[in-house]
C-alpha cells in the first residue's frame, strides 16, 4: 500500500498524549498521521497504573464532594520538596488544572470508565479517578476513535530530523525500515515523545555526571522530543528537575496482571460498570496487586533497620542516605540490590501501620502480600543459607554483610539483625520515574524559542511540552498528557495550510 505522505498535522510519539492529539486534530477535520518508534502504541501512558486526577468532576459530584480550581492549585504544590516546588510555572499549571475535568468528559466519551475519587494526600478532597481496568484503556480507547475518524498510524517509525521550509517546521524525517523517508505537515507538527528518563546523556548533561548509570523505568524514554525540539531552537527548561530516583522492584516477567485484562470490548465495559460498586476490601485487593508491580518500597523499611546488598551478597551503602543509596545502587554489579529483612523487621511490616508499600489511603502491602503476589522479587526461608541460595547470593558474603552492619549498630539506635526467618526482596534497581524538563510553550502549545517567540509549525505536548511546571502526585502526568494532547490537537487543526 502507498501512503499520501502530505498530511494536515503529523504527530510524534504515540502514547498517551500523542493519541490525544491526533484524535483531537481529527475530531476538528484534520488528516493525521501519528509516528511512532516502537512496534506497538502506548508509551509510558500505556505502562501506568492510570490515575487521573482532576476537580470538580462529574465523578466528585456523584460522590457529593464540593473541589474547587483555587483549593487544587495550592494543593498541587504540597507535593514537591520546597526548592522543587519554587521552580514551578505556576500560572500555567493554574491554568493545566482548570481544564482537566471537560478531558475527563472527553474521555468517557469514547466509552471508557473511572473508579473513584479517591484521597491523596496532601490533596484536601479526593481528586483521583483510577480508569479501568488500568492505563492501557487510554491507549485502547484513542486508538480505536483515531481509526474511526481516518488518522493513520505508523509504527517503527522512528522520527529523526524535523524538516523546515519557508520559516517555519514543515515535517519529520522518519526511519522506515532502515530507510529515510520524509512527510509534511500542512498546518504543524506536535511532539508527543515522551520524558527522558531512559537517557544517559540527556541525564548526564543536564543532572551530573554522577546520575549517569540510573535507569528510567521505561527504557524506551530517550529524550528524542526534546532534542528535536532543540534543534529546531526550541527553549528547554527545568532539565535537572526529576522524580526519583527511586528504589523500585523490576518487573515481573511476562504480561503484568493489568496488561492481561481487557481494556475494550463488553467485558471491558462490564468492569467499569462494576468497579465502582466493588466491597472496599475487593478493590484494595486489586489495587494491590497493582501497586506491588509499581510501587517503590518505603524508606521506613531501611530506617527501621533493613540492609541493602550486592550480587555479590555485600552490603555497599548506607540505606538510610537517600540519594546516595540510589546512586550507589546503579553502581552495583548489573545495577542490582536486594533488600534483606529479620523476623523483626517481617513481624513489623506484616500489619498496619508499617506497610512495604502503598498507594496512599487506597491500599497497603505487607510481606505476606509481596511473598504471594510477587515470588519472583520475595523469598523468605528460616536459615541465611536458604535465603541466599534461591537468589545466587554468596551465603558467606551474606553473613558477613549483616556481622559488618550488627557492628555498626553497637553504637548507634538501631537493633541487631537477625534471627530468622530472613525475608530477601529484590532484584531491585534505582530508576528514574519521571523527568520534569520540558519546552517551554504557549497556551497553544507552540514551542517558544530561547527569545521566548514562537517557532512557526512546531508544538510540543505531555512531557515534552511541560513548560516548567512541577507535576508531582499521582495522575497528573497523564491528565496533563491527554489534556494537552486534546487542546494543541483541536488548536493545530484549526491553523491555516501553510505548504501547498
Amino acid at each position: 500500500m502507498t501512503m499520501n505522505n502530505d498530511f494536515d498535522v503529523l504527530v510524534v510519539g504515540g502514547g498517551g498524549s500523542g493519541l490525544a492529539a491526533g484524535v483531537s486534530a481529527a475530531e476538528h477535520g484534520a488528516s493525521v498521521l501519528v509516528l511512532e518508534k516502537l512496534p506497538d502504541l502506548g508509551g509510558t501512558t500505556g505502562i501506568a497504573v492510570g490515575s487521573y486526577t482532576a476537580n470538580r468532576t462529574a465523578w466528585q459530584r456523584r460522590a457529593g464532594v464540593q473541589d474547587s480550581l483555587d483549593e487544587h492549585a495550592e494543593d498541587a504544590g504540597k507535593f514537591a520538596p520546597p526548592e522543587i516546588e519554587a521552580r514551578n510555572n505556576a500560572e500555567m499549571r493554574r491554568w493545566f488544572l482548570s481544564l482537566g475535568a471537560d478531558t475527563l468528559d472527553w474521555l468517557a466519551g469514547m466509552g471508557l470508565s473511572f473508579q473513584g475519587p479517591n484521597p491523596e494526600p496532601p490533596n484536601r478532597k479526593p481528586r483521583m479517578h483510577n480508569v479501568v481496568p488500568g492505563a492501557k484503556a487510554y491507549i485502547a480507547a484513542l486508538q480505536a476513535r483515531l481509526a474511526r475518524l481516518g488518522g493513520q498510524v505508523l509504527t517503527n517509525a522512528e522520527v529523526v530530523e524535523l524538516l523546515a521550509e519557508g520559516g517555519r517546521v514543515s515535517g519529520v524525517a522518519a526511519r522506515l525500515n532502515g530507510n529515510k523517508q520524509v512527510f509534511r505537515a500542512r498546518k504543524g507538527v506536535i511532539l508527543a515523545a515522551g520524558d527522558y528518563t531512559n537517557s544517559p546523556e540527556i541525564i548526564a548533561r543536564f543532572k551530573g555526571e554522577r546520575f549517569r548509570e540510573i535507569e528510567g523505568i521505561n527504557p524506551h524514554s530517550t529524550g528524542a522530543g526534546h532534542l528535536l525540539a532543540e534543534s529546531a531552537g526550541a527553549q528547554l527548561t527545568n532539565m535537572d528537575i526529576t522524580y526519583g530516583p527511586e528504589i523500585r522492584f523490576v518487573a515481573p516477567p511476562g504480561r503484568t496482571f493489568q496488561q492481561l485484562l481487557p481494556a475494550h470490548g463488553p467485558l471491558a465495559k462490564l468492569m467499569g460498570v462494576v468497579a465502582p460498586r466493588l466491597p472496599g476490601f475487593m478493590l484494595s485487593a486489586m489495587i494491590r496487586r497493582l501497586l506491588v508491580t509499581w510501587q517503590h518500597p518505603e524508606n521506613a523499611l531501611f530506617d527501621d533497620g533493613a540492609i541493602l546488598v550486592n550480587r555479590r551478597g555485600e552490603r555497599f551503602c548506607h540505606e538510610t542516605t537517600p540519594l546516595e543509596r540510589e546512586i550507589a545502587i546503579a553502581n552495583q554489579p548489573g545495577k542490582i540490590a536486594y533488600i534483606l529483612l529479620d523476623a523483626r523487621l517481617v513481624q513489623r511490616y506484616s500489619a498496619w501501620p508499617h506497610f512495604i508499600s502503598t498507594a496512599p489511603k487506597i491500599a497497603y502491602a505487607y510481606a505476606a502480600d509481596y511473598l504471594r503476589l510477587r515470588p519472583d522479587v520475595a523469598f523468605q526461608a528460616s536459615t541465611l543459607e536458604a535465603v541466599a541460595a534461591q537468589r545466587g547470593l554468596p551465603a558467606q558474603a551474606l553473613q558477613k554483610s549483616i556481622e559488618h552492619a550488627n557492628t555498626e549498630r553497637k553504637t548507634g539506635s538501631l537493633p541487631q539483625l537477625g534471627p530468622g526467618p530472613w525475608l530477601l526482596l529484590g532484584p531491585a534497581k534505582a530508576y528514574f520515574t519521571t523527568t520534569e524538563g520540558g519546552v517551554v510553550i504557549d497556551r497553544n502549545f507552540q514551542a517558544l524559542d530561547r527569545n521566548g517567540e514562537p517557532i512557526a509549525g512546531l508544538y510540543a505536548v505531555g512531557q515534552n511540552g511541560l513548560s516548567g511546571m512541577v507535576l508531582w502526585g499521582h495522575g497528573l502526568h497523564i491528565a496533563w498528557a491527554i489534556t494537552s494532547g486534546r487542546l494543541a490537537g483541536k488548536h493545530v487543526a484549526s491553523q491555516p495550510d501553510r505548504i501547498a
